[in-house]
């Protein structure tokens, strides 16, 4: 690449001019084709007001008189449909066995106020929950409970209301003793 001498250029003077762009010319094709579009158009529209059949300007200026409407008849019922309604089911039922009643644990802590800020956001929800102590083999824990549920099917609505509305995932559901 060839070396620029920037140092012995000469500066550009302060008062000369500069040369002004040329003017771009009018577009004269361009304003006579807009001319002759506007004045077809005006003469498209002067044609369809003075040539229209005057009969079918006053339809569509006035509705149409209104006719007597066709009567609908509705289909005969099949026969099979009459026995159906007339028809006896017999159903077996079988009496599902309960288990007894179900209690659903979410949470716990070795702190009381863990399980009280648990318990708090369930609250949030509209479920009761209970904090229970309790001593084991390594020392105290608290445990957040709710229910007895008579049956699992509530129990499992509530552990599905608390993911939903809390993001509360580690709820377990056991049978009660």
């Amino acid at each position: 690449m060839a070396q620029h001498d920037y140092i012995n250029r000469k500066r550009p003077q302060r008062g000369a001019k500069k040369k002004a762009p040329p003017k771009k010319k009018l577009p004269v094709l361009l304003i006579i084709a807009a001319i002759i579009l506007c004045a077809g158009f005006g003469y498209g529209l002067w044609y369809i007001k003075n040539n229209a059949d005057p009969e079918a300007v006053e339809q569509v200026k006035q509705p149409p008189q209104q006719e007597s409407k066709p009567v609908i008849h509705k289909p005969e019922t099949p026969e099979f449909i009459n026995e159906i309604k007339q028809a006896e089911i017999e159903v077996e039922v079988k009496e599902v066995e309960q288990k007894g009643p179900y209690v659903m644990q979410c949470g716990s802590f070795r702190t009381y106020a863990q399980a009280e800020t648990l318990k708090a956001k369930i609250a949030f929800t509209g479920l009761m929950a209970e904090i229970r102590r309790t001593e084991g083999s390594n020392g105290v824990w608290y445990k957040v409970r709710l229910g007895p549920y008579p049956t699992k099917r509530g129990a499992e609505s509530d552990k599905n209301k608390l993911k939903r509305q809390a993001k509360i995932m580690g709820c377990g559901i056991w049978l009660w003793q």
